[in-house]
Parts: structure tokens; sequence; C-alpha cells
């Protein structure tokens, strides 16, 4: 259950929400979305109320989503916006693909690719919609550590080249500092917002921009997350005779 949410995302902005598990970071992003109604409160893109989904909008869930029946570039053709070319809709896709590592993969079905591999082919296909706005619920969380920074940068540049307006859902502290110029902070029971900090660092920002260890320490501090816990003393034990 939210209450007393209230956020206003910039045109062209990157905003980060964190929060514990529970905390209502999913439920913010779907109400955004057009896929759940509030019960009280209205959401406006653009200044007109959401009643349902969004044509502007494209969405990224944790679980990829994919049709399971179709190969990844079938999948991502899917979320190309109405109206696109036919000549131009292979060359489209095939471009996406290429730009998420995927494009030797182009036939395969998810059931054929990993679970990072899907959720890959997931984010090209909303890119592919080139929205205007793009909410992303933890889209890297089943990447290895590797390909995430990667998908992190590529994030990064399409938003800054598209002017996208991108929230993002994460646990994940570190790519919360790195992609966003403000991060809110949710708390829970109810969820409610309880921190905003702006990212002053300008973008792109190096993975080891010595300006954001700072702002990770006041986030932890914020989120609960004691900086250091000494770990207990373990009894003394008598010696064996």
């Amino acid at each position: 259950m939210l209450a007393d949410v209230s956020l206003t995302l910039a045109a062209g902005e990157t905003v980060a929400l964190l929060g514990a598990s529970g905390s209502g970071k999913s439920t913010v992003l779907r109400l955004i979305a057009g896929l759940d109604r509030p019960s009280a409160g209205e959401v406006l893109v653009d200044g007109v109320p959401v009643r349902r989904t969004h044509p502007r909008a494209a969405v990224v869930f944790q679980d990829p989503r994919l049709l399971s029946w179709r190969g990844l570039a079938a999948n991502v053709a899917f979320g190309l916006p109405p109206g696109t070319p036919r000549a131009g809709r292979a060359a489209e896709v095939a471009h996406w693909l290429e730009v998420v590592g995927l494009a030797a993969y182009a036939g395969h079905r998810p059931s054929q690719v990993s679970g990072g591999m899907a959720g890959r082919a997931a984010l090209a296909r909303a890119l592919a919609r080139r929205p205007g706005v793009l909410l992303l619920d933890e889209p890297f969380a089943a990447l290895d550590a590797l390909t995430r920074l990667r998908m992190q940068d590529l994030l990064d540049d399409v938003q800054r080249t598209q002017g996208t307006t991108v929230l993002l859902v994460t646990h994940d502290v570190d790519e919360a500092l790195r992609l966003a110029d403000r991060i809110v902070l949710l708390g829970d029971r109810p969820a409610s917002v309880v921190a905003t900090l702006d990212v002053p660092a300008p973008r792109p920002r190096a993975h080891d921009d010595p300006t954001l260890p700072p702002l990770r320490g006041e986030l932890l501090r914020r989120l609960g997350v004691p900086h250091h816990r000494p770990l207990p003393t373990p009894p003394a034990q008598e010696a064996v005779r």
C-alpha cells in the first residue's frame, strides 16, 4: 500500500527509486505505466491523466515476459511503434539486437537462451519503441556483473542521446548512483517518500567516480544499513585436557 507518495519527473531526467523489498517501488512503476489504477490521487504524463497504458511509455520488468513462441527478433519487433514502415522494421530490429549484443541469436526462442540474454532482449524491445518515458523494474538483476555494467552504460548512452525520461527501480545503490540524476528513497508500512538525494556528478559517470562513495555512505545511512558493524566476539573456549 502506498501513502503520501508524490513524485515528479522532469523531461529527460533519470530518477532511481530505492527501498527495501515490499516498500512499493514496483507499485509506483505500475501506476505510472497505467497497468494499475490508483485508489486515490492521480498519475499525469505531459499533464494528461493516465487511464490506461500510455503510448509514449515502455516498461521493462525483472521478468523479461517475452513471447515464448517467437524468436528474439520477433519479440523485439513486437515493441516497434505502430506505423513503423515495413521496409525499415528489419533494420530497426537488427540495430537494437546488435546494441544489446544479441545479433547472433535473432532466431532463437526465449527458451533457447539464458535468463540474462532474455532480459537483454526485453530491454531491446522497449528501446525499439523509442519511448518518451522508460520504466525499468530491476531490468539488470539477472545479468552477470560484467554484462550488467555494459547494459548500464548502454542505458546511460540511450537516455542522454534520445532525451528519454527514465524511472529506474533498483535495489543496487551503486547502480542508482551510476545512472540517476536524482534518487528517491521509499519507506514502508505504508510506503512513502522518506528522502530525495540529488546526484551532482555530471554524466556520463565513470564507475570509479571519486565523488560517488560519500553519496553511497549517505544513502546506506538513510536506508538504515550500518556502514561498519564489527562481528561479535566468539566466546572463550577452555583448553581441552
